[in-house]
């Protein structure tokens, strides 16, 4: 994890519960303006590392005792990324399938997820800025 890792799940988060936001900071409205055209992509490329992230975690699972914090916030922060990533790039990554069983299947966890879609963008950014502090303050 680095600081890009955590800023990365920020922008995420404020894509994916711009509303709660703009509501607490009606400024943000237009920095969220100019990022929403690029959030399909944004999307796709984060499900795509956060699965790969996932997949890292997975096969690193033997370092858990030396740093159990790091390891914590690493997959939380690629679940989310994950997670994140299907939500916003899910109109993306329909166009990639052909199969309309795939693409039905897709829109079932759409579904499952989004009624969870702004506690997981409150969660992403406070996870992404917890990355941050601790590249800051930690010597990981």
């Amino acid at each position: 994890m680095n600081y890009l890792n955590g800023i990365w799940l920020v922008v995420l988060g404020i894509l994916a519960a711009p509303n709660l936001i703009i509501s607490r900071k009606p400024e943000a409205k237009d920095i969220i303006e100019k990022i929403v055209p690029y959030q399909g992509w944004l999307g796709a490329v984060s499900a795509v590392y956060g699965l790969i992230q996932v997949i890292r975690f997975l096969s690193n699972m033997r370092w858990f005792d030396a740093a159990p914090v790091v390891f914590l916030t690493w997959i939380v922060s690629a679940v989310l990324t994950l997670a994140l990533g299907l939500l916003l790039g899910i109109g993306v990554i329909k166009s990639f399938v052909s199969s309309t069983d795939a693409k039905a299947k897709m829109d079932e966890l759409i579904a499952k997820l989004a009624a969870k879609q702004g506690t997981m963008g409150l969660l992403g950014i406070i996870v992404g800025i917890w990355i941050i502090v601790l590249r800051i303050i930690g010597p990981f």
